[in-house]
């Protein structure tokens, strides 16, 4: 299928680009496209407009802080990052590895080649990796509009299928992704059919840990509930244990899945995605906690 017709507009600043979404409340914006030209191509969005804000300056830098100068350390990404720069920029990956971590599953090359990391956090998809990643670690999307510009909460990001909490005439300017703090360590894993395919289930974890035991441990899931799920899976490992051991593990995995509800669709079932979320916890719980031990308390990096 082809695309209805649609106006284009290509903005040379951001309050341009706020005005022709304040003026036109069926426009879209386009950055990578990656996402929504397939939906225009089959007609599952038929805006009135495109805002193509790849002409805008000052939105392609990834910056990295390192947490000096009484500021909090990060990774903050511009709204016209793509996937690929973002993934070989070997300070943000120093910086907060789960970011390395997740971009690897996204899509194929040819996708992160032209898709924005941004995009993807404001498309809200439940099966992306992005959006788990940001609520996993408590980040931030800044937006603006002719109203002004405001934070909005990784947790708080996506509400419902393909729906996030960003009114129609905010652009997504840049994400930010606080730094792995001293004793943390990360891990991420996702089952799909094929390599670059829409996960089935996907688990991020985050453990910190103190004296070689867990203080800290939360996990992340796309691609089973229709939002990304953020579990504390802390009550299953803080009892003076380093979480590897196989009974502390099964029971996180009860918690998660006591937490969650897996969905079914033509991928998969609902029992399927749950055995899928209690592998994958196990599995990278225990990868999270293998990185922290390798990072050393207190390092950091």
């Amino acid at each position: 299928m082809k695309p209805a017709p649609v106006g284009y507009v290509r903005p040379s600043s951001l309050e341009e680009a706020c005005r022709a979404l304040a003026d036109d409340p069926e426009a879209k914006v386009l950055a990578g496209g990656q996402s929504l030209v397939p939906l225009l191509s089959m007609r599952l969005a038929a805006p009135s407009s495109l805002v193509d804000i790849n002409a805008l300056p000052g939105l392609a830098e990834v910056e990295v802080l390192d947490g000096t100068d009484r500021t909090d350390g990060g990774v903050r990404v511009g709204a016209l990052v793509r996937h690929a720069d973002l993934l070989a920029h070997d300070g943000a990956a120093r910086a907060q590895p789960l970011l390395r971590m997740a971009l690897s599953h996204v899509a194929h090359a040819p996708i992160r080649n032209r898709g924005t990391t941004v995009g993807s956090l404001v498309h809200a998809d439940a099966a992306a990796e992005m959006p788990a990643v940001l609520a996993l670690l408590g980040g931030s999307v800044e937006v603006l509009s002719t109203r002004g510009a405001r934070t909005v909460a990784g947790a708080d990001l996506v509400v419902g299928p393909l729906e996030s909490s960003l009114a129609h005439d905010e652009i997504a300017t840049s994400a930010w992704f606080p730094a792995l703090a001293a004793g943390q360590g990360a891990g991420f894993a996702e089952i799909s059919r094929r390599q670059g395919d829409y996960a089935l289930c996907g688990v991020a974890a985050l453990v910190r840990l103190v004296d070689g035991y867990v203080v800290e441990a939360r996990a992340a899931y796309l691609a089973v509930d229709d939002t990304p799920t953020v579990v504390d899976l802390l009550p299953a490992l803080a009892d003076g244990t380093d979480g590897t051991d196989g009974a502390h593990l099964d029971a996180a995995a009860d918690l998660a899945l006591s937490a969650l509800s897996p969905c079914g669709d033509i991928h998969a079932t609902a029992q399927y995605r749950a055995h899928l979320a209690r592998v994958l916890t196990i599995r990278v719980v225990r990868e999270a906690v293998r990185h922290a031990g390798d990072r050393g308390e207190g390092s950091a990096t």
